[in-house]
């Protein structure tokens, strides 16, 4: 039988390498020929994450977990990090994607260049891009890695931002103008004669998952195509051994280190690959798993800087080919010290955002929370959506008669315990409610007619514009209902569609209020493009505040039933 160079078994960190190339070969008779191992194998160590999302400060509640164990923090990343380099000195640090974006505050009013500073400091080496880091726009992504004062903010912190030590790779993200890359496609690293590429690729439904105007002048090609077609550009450079960093993933059951039906889009995406990628990092669902896909490994770190995996190679220094990889997702608990320099970064921009952060807007009476019940429906989505329908109906700001909230816009719930702040019970603080809705932005007042209401509440549905339901969350003055049985753009009954308790005629215009993300059409509601009349209005989080202080007392949370499920 032949043993071929791909082929490879788990190796435990300090046992053998070669346990693949150094077994039995058996002849056409039966007899056991020894071979001999190859000599000139280099190990090279490579510690990733994904979907960090600016979690400098450990996470809160069940966000802040891995299982029961308390997790996540970058002063406690940056110590595992630190401690796991020193077991071989053939280390490379790697992100899939998602390091910035939908961040908390402590890093989101700075424009996300704490995180960046802080993973100067952990020793970064490459960030695939992930589609949170469009959530600024292209431009801004780009003074991420160059550096500069924010156009519009200036420099917040008081000084310079040099922007990020480590590269930014985006192989599959190219500038409409030219078709040029708007990031390296890929950058390659070499460890005593084995040579490495790092590929960086992004979801190619990033436009429909970030607002729209932002990615403008860029196209974002199919991940498995992109791949391939670097290929025959790394072969030329004598490039074997290649990892894909991609932001995107799937599922694989709740075993960190396991993988149990694996599902979603990297499995399509793996598959689509030429053999010659060897590993997958992937990232986006924010889960956990350590996979056989295709025949190749392909790993997920959950997210928020909670788990930090750990790959093993094994690469033959002769063929350039890896002869074992073994992954161990490890979680990045806080009971090792925490790193100083971190801590020194977190203090600062803690001073600096505390009178911003821990000004008080609200009180709840218990917890108001984005769990949806059977029909989509969530007490958190009912109050958001009232904050955006009440600072729209004055006729000088919209004339607003409804109001539609993404579910993907709300990141967080607001809890009647309080917060490590320290504000107390039901106190609502504006950190708060910039963690439930980080990514700042405008409302928008536009005039459809009945019947595009009707097509916008039609295509929250699988088979009329969405690959999973997402269900938008709607004002008080709305309520309709949807069929589980109904087919492809035909689950809601117009019928059912009611404006304060009166069906909407079809050939009438009515003013509905969204975010700037849905009013560019982003989630794929495509309808909302065509509203006319747009009338620009507040930031969300200002409606949200505006709205608590309109409360004559402590709000609860709202009584579920605007929205309606059928058989």
């Amino acid at each position: 039988m032949i043993i071929e160079p791909r082929v490879r078994l788990p190796r435990g960190r300090g046992g053998l390498s070669l346990v693949v190339l150094a077994g039995l070969l058996v002849t056409a008779l039966g007899v056991p020929i020894v071979t001999a191992a190859p000599s000139g194998i280099v190990d090279v160590q490579l510690l990733a994450m994904n979907d960090f999302h600016g979690n400098l400060e450990p996470p809160s509640g069940s966000s802040g977990r891995i299982g029961t164990a308390n997790a996540g923090g970058i002063e406690y990343l940056a110590t595992h990090v630190a401690t796991l380099e020193a077991t071989n000195q053939n280390s490379l640090v790697v992100s899939a994607g998602d390091l910035i974006g939908a961040s908390p505050l402590l890093s989101a009013l700075f424009h996300d260049e704490p995180t960046i500073e802080a993973m100067n400091l952990l020793g970064l080496d490459v960030n695939a891009v992930g589609n949170h880091e469009f959530d600024e726009g292209v431009a801004e992504l780009i003074r991420m890695q160059e550096g500069g004062c924010h156009p519009v903010d200036g420099c917040l912190d008081g000084d310079d931002f040099a922007g990020a030590d480590f590269r930014f790779l985006a192989a599959n993200v190219k500038w409409a103008k030219n078709g040029k890359t708007i990031f390296p496609a890929y950058k390659l690293f070499s460890f005593g004669g084995a040579r490495i590429a790092l590929v960086g690729i992004v979801t190619r439904t990033t436009p429909t998952i970030v607002t729209p105007s932002g990615v403008a002048g860029v196209v974002f090609q199919d991940e498995a195509d992109a791949v391939n077609a670097l290929l025959p550009e790394l072969r030329k450079k004598g490039i074997e051994t290649v990892v894909v960093l991609i932001h995107e993933g799937g599922f694989a059951g709740t075993d960190v280190n396991g993988c149990s039906g694996p599902s979603g889009a990297i499995v399509d995406i793996v598959s689509r690959t030429d053999h010659e990628v060897d590993l997958f990092i992937s990232g986006h669902t924010h889960q956990a798993y350590n996979c056989i896909i295709d025949g190749r490994p392909v790993s997920s770190g959950s997210s928020f800087g909670r788990l930090v995996t750990d790959i093993d190679l094994a690469i033959d220094r002769s063929t350039g080919e890896p002869v074992s990889i073994s992954i161990d997702n490890r979680i990045v608990t806080r009971d090792v010290a925490a790193n100083a320099g971190e801590t020194a970064l977190i203090a600062k921009y803690k001073t600096l955002s505390a009178p911003l952060a821990n000004r008080v807007v609200g009180h709840i009476t218990a917890d108001i929370t984005r769990t949806a019940n059977a029909a989509g429906e969530s007490a958190l989505g009912d109050f958001i959506a009232d904050s955006q329908w009440f600072v729209t109906q004055d006729p000088g700001f919209g004339d607003a008669v409804m109001a539609f909230m993404n579910p993907g816009g709300i990141r967080a719930d607001l809890t009647y315990a309080s917060s490590p702040g320290g504000e107390g019970d039901g106190v609502v603080t504006y950190s708060e409610i910039f963690t439930v809705q980080p990514f700042g932005n405008s409302l928008v007042t536009l005039t459809l007619t009945g019947a595009q209401i009707d097509t916008l509440l039609e295509q929250q549905f699988v088979g009329c514009g969405q690959t999973s339901n997402r269900i938008l969350q709607v004002s008080s003055s709305v309520s309709y209902a949807w069929s589980l049985s109904g087919g492809a753009c035909a689950k809601v009954d117009p019928a059912s569609i009611m404006l304060s308790g009166v069906v909407i005629d079809p050939g009438a215009s009515y003013r509905v209020t969204v975010n700037s993300f849905l009013a560019d059409g982003g989630d794929n509601f495509l309808v909302l493009k065509q509203g006319t009349n747009r009338l620009g209005g507040d930031v969300d989080l200002d409606a949200v505040e505006k709205y608590f202080l309109a409360q004559p007392g402590p709000v609860a949370p709202s009584a579920l039933g605007r929205i309606t499920q059928l058989p």
